[in-house]
């Protein structure tokens, strides 16, 4: 019975996402014909959630002398976008609800052109309604998507409205409860996207896994249509290669280049690309470079790679709100740099496009990741369903950034039958799209063996990874069993391990007693790293290390009422910015790898 009901479940998702759910994405929309919906937006908070059943989406006006509406998107609250509402407004600091959000804008409707529109993000789900009508729904709070407004559409006055509403539930993705706020609101860019009747919906072009001089490209129509002539060109390269779709509206390649610099951290070369075909012609910066495992290490361009990675959160500290532009982008990883990392791992999401591609340009490896954060209900069919469509809808986005080097499954989940099968299934979602990077998740499953005085992990799944990932806080949530010096590993021995997480709170400008977890001073946070530092001499097969995490960021999750005030304190930079004395000794430590 049970497998009876999960079956009618999958199936009753699957007709959801065919009907109303986001179109099949388009590759790089920032290179496309665009016209920007960004701005100050109308708004109204919909706290007992009445809005649907009355219908303001239809955005009516009194027309006799009896009408009356008891809502107005006119002369009320007005929030910017892209944004998130939590910033914007001090009585929506907590706000887990519904806002609508209203705009009218003015297009040029063409002859023989589709009109999509694109949001970035939008936190967490939404449905939008373009004149009345609705045109679709998306679950997801850190991907993009769109939806055909062909034909919907007018020359003057159309009416946009976006119920937004970003209440936790045991079904989402984070679930119930997450360590960082829950901002809402649409959070990234809002386009209109101009493009032909059928255009380039999709391209791929990439380095072979392992050759060097070997490019592989495969381009996707919009239509199923056979015989079309497709071009793709690497001017400096003096490549220019002709294609012939298939009765799939599908063109695949493979060519072998001369004098290819491949992108490094310490030489981020981009070259620019052309994809064309009769009515269309797209552009982007791509750069070419080889990511693969062998035994215990990883080769970047067939040498081997230490990882000095950083995590932080897509917000902004000193204004308590999410990161959205590309200043945010540079405030975030100039950080990022002048720390001496060559990689970030974007925790625990999928991170503003623009800073994927500024890190792209700036030499920063990216690990990319969907909010599988614990708690998830791995039984649950449904939810299975949207974080395989959440994981497509990021490797869709970024497939094409070489920058792109980890997808993450998980972080910190529990093993089970259940959760082994939903892994495996955005394994598969991952690879089915792009057999090209490396696929990881973080545990906290070590734990230290005294009759052998050994640290330990018994997970079988992770020989589904290439990469191990493990976020381990000695010296902060686990006291030490043994001296630093003496902390023997003995984790994913024969494959690459990364720690992913360590460290612990610290209040910036708070002295204390470097031996006492409960001073919460820089003094402690700074020995925590030294003992670190230390253990990690002890691990044989780790190949990166990753603190957690670069600024404080706002959480619920922390109720210390002086040393917190619902800020996790483990950033090695304040929510003001300043550095702690633990950011000077992971700084000294990447300096010397």
């Amino acid at each position: 019975m049970r497998e009876i009901k999960s079956i009618l479940i999958v199936l009753l998702v699957s007709v959801f996402y065919h009907d109303i759910a986001a179109q099949e994405l388009m590759t790089n929309i920032y290179g496309r014909e665009t016209q920007s919906l960004n701005g100050k937006w109308d708004a109204i908070i919909d706290l007992y959630d009445q809005g649907r059943k009355n219908k303001i989406y239809l955005n009516q006006k009194p027309q006799g002398k009896t009408d009356f509406f008891e809502y107005s998107f006119d002369h009320g609250l007005r929030l910017n976008v892209p944004s998130d509402w939590n910033s914007q407004l001090a009585e929506l600091n907590y706000y887990e609800g519904t806002v609508w959000y209203a705009r009218r804008f003015d297009v040029q409707v063409q002859k023989d052109k589709r009109l999509f529109i694109y949001f970035g993000a939008v936190s967490y789900r939404c449905r939008v309604y373009l004149n009345g009508r609705e045109v679709g729904r998306h679950e997801g709070g850190f991907t993009p998507f769109q939806f055909d407004i062909t034909g919907l559409v007018k020359e003057k006055d159309n009416f946009l409205a976006v119920e937004v509403n970003n209440t936790r539930t045991i079904d989402a993705i984070p679930a119930m409860a997450f360590d960082w706020w829950n901002y809402g609101g649409i959070t990234r860019d809002v386009f209109l996207v101009t493009t032909p009747q059928t255009y380039i919906q999709d391209y791929f072009v990439q380095l072979d896994k392992y050759k060097s001089d070997k490019i592989d490209v495969r381009v996707q129509l919009s239509a199923n249509n056979n015989n079309v002539p497709v071009q793709v060109e690497i001017p400096e390269l003096k490549i220019k290669q002709n294609l012939v779709t298939d009765e799939k509206g599908s063109a695949k390649i493979s060519f072998n280049v001369k004098k290819l610099q491949r992108w490094s951290p310490d030489s981020p070369k981009l070259y620019k690309v052309i994809i064309s075909s009769a009515d269309e012609k797209i552009e982007e910066m791509i750069g070419f470079r080889n990511i693969w495992v062998k035994g215990e290490d990883i080769y970047l361009n067939d040498k081997p790679v230490f990882l000095k990675s950083i995590s932080f959160h897509e917000e902004i500290p000193q204004r308590k709100g999410r990161a959205f532009s590309e200043a945010d982008a540079i405030m975030l990883l100039s950080e990022a740099k002048a720390l001496g990392c060559n990689m970030i791992r974007l925790a625990h999401y999928p991170q503003n496009e623009y800073t994927v591609r500024l890190a792209e340009k700036m030499g920063f490896l990216l690990w990319e990741e969907i909010p599988i954060w614990q708690g998830i209900d791995f039984e649950n069919e449904a939810t299975k369903i949207k974080a395989g469509n959440m994981i497509r809808e990021m490797v869709m986005r970024d497939k094409n950034r070489c920058a792109l080097a980890f997808w993450g499954v998980a972080n910190e989940t529990q093993p089970s039958a259940p959760r082994n099968e939903f892994l495996k299934y955005l394994i598969q979602c991952c690879t089915e799209m792009d057999t090209t990077r490396l696929i990881t998740a973080a545990f906290d499953l070590v734990r230290f063996d005294r009759g052998r005085q050994v640290f330990f992990m018994d997970d079988p799944f992770i020989k589904e990874l290439d990469v191990i990932a493990i976020n381990k806080y000695m010296g902060w949530y686990h006291p030490w069993p043994v001296a630093p010096e003496k902390a023997v590993w003995n984790v994913a021995a024969g494959q690459p391990l990364i720690v992913s997480e360590f460290g612990g709170e610290a209040l910036y400008g708070q002295s204390g007693d470097r031996e006492v977890a409960s001073s919460w001073s820089e003094e402690y946070q700074a020995k925590l790293y030294d003992d670190n530092i230390a253990m990690f001499n002890n691990i044989p097969n780790l190949r990166g290390v990753s603190p957690w995490i670069l600024f404080d960021f706002r959480s619920p999750f922390r109720f210390h009422p002086t040393n917190q005030e619902g800020w996790n304190r483990k950033g090695l930079v304040s929510d003001q910015g300043y550095r702690k004395k633990a950011w000077y000794i992971m700084k000294e430590y990447f300096d010397k790898k």
